[in-house]
């Protein structure tokens, strides 16, 4: 009796307690099932639903005539998910025994992965070959978390020809991170570092889309459930044309310098050059450490963009335009003469500051001033204007101020005055250097971009129209070429169109006149051209005897520059270019110059 007691006492405990763990079981059902439901089904659906972003392709850029100059072609790349992926150096170790890494790519991988969240994907290796596609392929369960993924990588048909117009695409980096909106660049790989790349990177970049995919414990796609699909950046035309670019380069023959052309009448930049250049495709997905110590170390320093970022005195290249400021100021007119003995002398002082030709040349106005290159005649004009005034004349044509063409980093040179030198070196003006400074030297520094404009705004009856590269944009294959607008255009800088007649009747005869200093330059030619030459010296005389040029050492050598526009009577070209070491714009620039000309208004038959 007392035994069967015990047991019903004992199977009651039990039944309560199988009861109570029944009654707890069925509460966390509940409280799994309802209360908790859309967090465990939110969190069951972000491992079988993946939102992955849809890199927008990147516009393509062209010249004016609709001639491909940065593409865009199919690649793959091995990407990597260090969540999924756990031990990330172990995986790479057994990634290594098959698919080849080289030391540099890793660095930059591991730089990229401490600035990334760790559910992020990380590119590894880009471009990868059909034959390393396909052995990553056969051991692809091997190695969760990694993928082989298409995408369009950036290529530049004609390499070094255009590197220091269109610049390059490379790997974003952590500098870039921080001046980019991580949601415009969800899942890019590539930004503009330099150049059109660089400067226009909101109209080609695009828009980033994304799709929702679920995917298996592999992390591999089954199958898509929705997208917004991503905008491809714009398709930019440059106002670059191809052939006169190739021509510009020809025309050097393998000398260092640089050279700006530009259509007068617009400010559209027709070609660009900055010598030697390089190829900018081995930047696209990072180039090797020791390719870019050679380029660093390479003569004439290929990756300087001397065009944007070039400083040179401009010497007598300047004459024209303080020659015009004689005449607009009232100092001067075209018909006054100075005499030319061959070296002019500050009253009181015993240093001469020669004239290029020995005895001189005698009785010029400004016409001969500007064909013979007669630096008495703008000595003496110098001195008239005095270093304030004749600075200030000189910013009507934009030296000593960044010209705004669409590339980031424009130098402004140096515009001399009398503040500037107190400023920069604690020092006051000498009148010695309101000399020098009437023939482009001394503190004078303009860029190849400003000589170009300057140059332009006289051939333009002294309007200014601001240089620029963009021509057109396209957003899309099936959209209309849109223009590029362009600032409203300010009035002449010239009050008397008499006054610059008179200087680019000097100029034309500079170039076809029996006296000028570039007079072999103009023969043969079909159409008439007003140039200047410039020689600006690196190192001073010896004595009264000028260096020898060809003693010294090329970085000795006196600079050659030469400005130009042609034909004379209606202009659609202005050029301005430094052969560096040239030692003489007669003999050095102004023959290259010619070549440029030739290309532009006389153009060979196909």
């Amino acid at each position: 009796m007392q035994d069967a007691q015990r047991f019903r006492r004992r199977a009651l405990l039990a039944f309560v307690l199988v009861a109570l763990a029944v009654l707890a079981l069925a509460a966390r059902f509940a409280w799994l099932q309802i209360v908790q439901h859309k967090e465990y089904v939110t969190r069951a659906d972000s491992n079988r639903i993946r939102t992955l972003p849809i890199v927008p392709a990147r516009g393509l850029i062209f010249d004016r005539r609709g001639r491909l100059l940065a593409d865009n072609v199919p690649a793959y790349r091995l990407e990597l998910v260090p969540e999924a992926v756990g031990d990330v150096d172990a995986a790479i170790e057994r990634l290594r025994e098959f698919l080849p890494l080289d030391e540099d790519e890793l660095a930059r991988f591991q730089s990229q992965r401490k600035t990334q969240r760790r559910f992020q994907s990380l590119p590894l290796k880009f471009r990868l070959t059909e034959g390393e596609v396909a052995a990553f392929a056969v051991r692809r369960h091997l190695f969760p978390g990694m993928d082989v993924v298409p995408y369009l990588t950036r290529r530049y048909p004609y390499g070094e020809l255009l590197a220091h117009v269109v610049g390059y695409v490379g790997r974003i980096d952590e500098a870039d991170l921080e001046r980019l909106d991580e949601a415009d660049y969800r899942g890019a790989t590539h930004v503009g570092k330099s150049g059109i790349e660089r400067f226009h990177e909101k109209r080609l970049h695009g828009r980033v889309g994304s799709e929702r995919v679920e995917i298996n414990a592999e992390g591999r796609v089954l199958r898509v459930l929705d997208r917004e699909l991503a905008v491809s950046g714009e398709n930019l035309y440059l106002t670059i044309d191809l052939d006169l670019q190739q021509a510009m380069v020809e025309a050097f023959a393998g000398q260092f310098g640089t050279a700006v052309a530009v259509q007068p009448s617009t400010g559209e930049v027709l070609g660009m050059v900055s010598l030697p250049s390089y190829d900018p495709n081995p930047f696209v997905n990072g180039i090797g450490r020791q390719a870019y110590a050679d380029l660093l170390a390479a003569p004439g320093r290929p990756l300087f963009n001397r065009v944007l970022l070039g400083g040179y005195e401009p010497g007598s290249t300047l004459k024209p335009f303080v020659g015009l400021a004689g005449l607009e100021l009232g100092l001067r007119t075209p018909q006054d003469t100075v005499f030319s003995s061959g070296a002019y002398r500050l009253p009181g002082q015993e240093r001469e500051y020669r004239d290029w030709k020995r005895g001189g040349h005698g009785q010029v106005d400004l016409r001969e001033a500007l064909a013979q290159s007669v630096n008495t005649y703008f000595y003496t004009l110098a001195m008239e204007l005095g270093i304030d005034r004749m600075s200030g004349y000189m910013q009507r044509f934009g030296f000593g101020e960044p010209t705004g063409i669409d590339l980031l980093g424009e130098a402004v040179g140096i515009r001399p005055t009398q503040a500037w030198k107190r400023a920069t070196r604690n020092q006051a003006w000498y009148p010695g250097e309101t000399v020098i400074a009437g023939i482009g030297q001394g503190f004078w520094v303009a860029t190849p971009l400003q000589l170009a404009q300057a140059t332009s705004m006289l051939a333009a009856g002294g309007v200014r129209h601001p240089l620029h590269l963009l021509r057109q944009t396209q957003a899309g294959f099936d959209a209309p070429l849109l223009d590029v607008p362009q600032p409203p255009v300010e009035a002449s800088v010239i009050s008397r169109p008499q006054n610059l007649q008179a200087v680019i009747d000097g100029m034309v005869a500079a170039v076809h006149g029996p006296t000028g200093s570039a007079r072999e330059m103009g023969l043969g030619a079909s159409y008439r051209m007003a140039g200047k030459t410039g020689t600006a010296q690196r190192v001073s005389r010896i004595g009264d005897e000028a260096r020898d040029q060809s003693t010294l050492t090329q970085n000795q050598r006196n600079q050659a520059l030469f400005i130009a526009f042609a034909p004379a009577e209606s202009p659609t070209i202005a050029l301005a270019l430094v052969v560096e070491g040239g030692g003489s714009g007669a003999r050095a620039a102004a023959p290259v110059a010619r070549r440029i000309l030739d290309a532009w208004l006389e153009p060979k038959n196909p």
